[in-house]
């Protein structure tokens, strides 16, 4: 079933415009299919903010075929926002409070543009702490995205990031570690996933903490990784929610940051991304820039030309999930872990083992 339109969050009718089956909220209630309610804790700066958003619901909305799905946005106060993000925030998503009451079945947490290796000094160190040790004990899953599972790696592993000298944005082929976990069934076995950070967390550090990795890049490193108990706590490093043109509009914010002299060097190309017909435009404007030229950026390059690689897999590994959290969320409906699942083992993997 289609994501349900329960409140006039304006990401459903760019959705509803773009093909996607949106439900009305009147005829979801009309209707015997069971309901699973998915949380997103937006952190995403404000120039992110809605497009992240469009970008999750876009998965969950397309991730499962026997439930009707409310997704539940809600960010935290101690960020900085501007007015406008502010009057958004206030007008369509939740607060935490709010979403305390009410429950998940399931959680994703997103990203966020903080560069620096030291998290402690973000302002959401320690409401997002709040945030996941709630749901480490009242929700199913959760999912983190990029920062969000450095964030949780540092404050209940002792796990930090660490800084890559350089950035690391591309499309980089990945390979399927652990073949027989459930999250991954049914895909290739090696598949593109989209990266944009600086810093990192490596293979032996997520051991260490005891997680299980499931996917992993030679070089860009582990993208997804499962708590010892193989469900309760998933983290992503990698991007599979970027729209085709994500990374485009990154790049076009990076060279006007070097016209406006924001930025020192000429930023290089995500790697793997653009293709052969790009090249010449983008190394024809790129010699413009650098001989102080204001120049357009090429309109060859587009939603057109550009190749999505990702976007399989991604919808893949999101209907894995969601399709998990609804059989184990609906087992019981007060609490996602009762007494007939073993909270250690929610997915049966050492029963079936």
């Amino acid at each position: 079933m289609p994501l349900v339109a329960y409140k006039d969050l304006p990401t459903f009718e760019r959705l509803r415009e773009e093909g996607s089956a949106i439900l009305p909220k009147g005829r979801a209630l009309a209707q015997d299919i069971r309901e699973l309610h998915v949380g997103l804790l937006n952190i995403m700066p404000d120039k992110a903010l809605a497009a992240t958003e469009r970008q999750f619901f876009r998965l969950i909305g397309e991730s499962s075929q026997v439930a009707q799905i409310y997704v539940h946005p809600f960010s935290l106060p101690e960020l900085e926002r501007s007015d406008e993000a502010k009057t958004y925030i206030s007008q369509h998503y939740e607060t935490f409070d709010q979403i305390k009451d009410q429950g998940l079945d399931a959680l994703i947490i997103t990203g966020a543009n903080i560069t620096d290796p030291d998290l402690t000094k973000a302002p959401f160190w320690e409401p997002l702490q709040e945030v996941i040790d709630w749901a480490w004990d009242s929700v199913a899953s959760t999912l983190c995205s990029c920062l969000a599972t450095h964030a949780v790696l540092q404050f209940r592993h002792g796990q930090k990031r660490r800084h890559l000298g350089e950035k690391l944005w591309g499309v980089y082929p990945h390979r399927t570690i652990d073949r027989n976990h459930p999250l991954v069934q049914g895909m290739n076995t090696i598949f593109d996933v989209p990266h944009s950070r600086f810093n990192d967390i490596s293979r032996e550090q997520f051991e260490k903490a005891g997680m299980r990795v499931l996917v992993a890049s030679e070089h860009a490193g582990v993208h997804m990784a499962v708590s010892a108990d193989g469900f309760r706590l998933i983290c992503l490093q990698g991007h599979p929610e970027y729209d085709t043109i994500s990374l485009l509009k990154e790049y076009q914010r990076e060279v006007a940051r070097y016209g406006s002299k924001e930025l020192s060097t000429y930023p290089p190309f995500p790697q793997n991304y653009f293709g052969r017909m790009h090249a010449a435009p983008l190394e024809e404007l790129q010699k413009q820039m650098i001989q102080g030229k204001t120049a357009p950026f090429p309109a060859s390059i587009n939603q057109d030309t550009l190749e999505n690689t990702w976007r399989d897999s991604a919808r893949a590994i999101i209907g894995n999930w969601i399709g998990k959290v609804y059989q184990i969320s609906h087992m019981d409906r007060h609490i996602p872990f009762m007494d007939d699942v073993d909270p250690n083992d929610p997915l049966g993997l050492k029963t079936a083992a």
